[in-house]
């Protein structure tokens, strides 16, 4: 992970709610399904619980959470990512707090431990390096209370490096005054679990279009190896939560603080 994932997401931060439908709707929809497996988990009052979101992006979990009663904070690699969830959380009325960290120096970037930590949305495969993989589960380790719980969404890469797909789902949303259309093209190293996702996103009407293209680097981390470094580090009550019981799009994986 480098210069490249920053520069991703700084360019992507603006734009970055074109990729749902209508992503008011969507931060209190992901918000929800979050809340379902962190209170069937720890069973503690959502305004009892610190929440910490590692990899927020423009909030898309955490402003909702914040907006259930936790109390939040989220640092994201990206400053500009961060800088945009501010504002989307001030206009949301929402309070909570915002730093800007990398997930593997967390211990040394953000003050306080807490009893939730979460990474969301697939944040965990831009970890090339399955040494920075580890040194991230470390650092988040270091930021949970005992007995917390860590929470991480990342897509099921299990079929996926078998499939090795060179297209992933393009969505047609149709406004007012535009339609746009949002798409992935991925391209994989020869050999390797490495592919860089080449992000599409196409808006304009019958006169007029414009193309954005940007591109970055995940690596397919399959639920055995996430699941072997949590344990690896002393996590306990490793659990995959998937699809059909959480309603989610991608696998959840929860774990214990010993």
């Amino acid at each position: 992970m480098g210069q490249s994932v920053v520069d991703f997401y700084d360019e992507l931060s603006e734009d970055y709610h074109l990729i749902f439908k209508d992503w008011n709707t969507s931060v209190k929809w992901h918000a929800q399904i979050v809340d379902n497996v962190i209170q069937g988990i720890i069973g503690k009052s959502r305004e009892e619980v610190s929440l910490f979101d590692c990899s927020c992006g423009i909030g898309t979990q955490a402003i909702g959470l914040a907006l259930l009663g936790y109390n939040v904070h989220a640092t994201d690699l990206s400053s500009k990512a961060v800088e945009r969830a501010r504002r989307e959380a001030e206009h949301l009325d929402t309070s909570m707090t915002f730093g800007t960290a990398d997930f593997r120096t967390l211990n040394n970037q953000v003050n306080g431990l807490f009893n939730v930590i979460i990474t969301c949305d697939n944040s965990l495969p831009h970890l090339i390096e399955e040494s920075d993989l580890l040194l991230t589960i470390k650092n988040i380790s270091c930021k949970l209370k005992n007995g917390g719980l860590f929470l991480a969404s990342i897509r099921d890469y299990d079929q996926l490096i078998i499939d090795r797909p060179k297209f992933m789902s393009s969505n047609v949303f149709d406004g007012e005054k535009e339609r746009r259309i949002v798409f992935q093209v991925w391209d994989w190293q020869d050999n390797t679990d490495i592919y860089t996702v080449n992000q599409f996103i196409v808006k304009g009407n019958e006169d007029d279009w414009i193309t954005s293209k940007r591109s970055t680097l995940y690596r397919a981390i399959s639920k055995k190896e996430l699941r072997d470094v949590l344990e690896e580090d002393g996590f306990s009550n490793v659990t995959w939560h998937l699809p059909e019981e959480t309603g989610y799009y991608q696998p959840i994986i929860t774990a214990i603080k010993s």
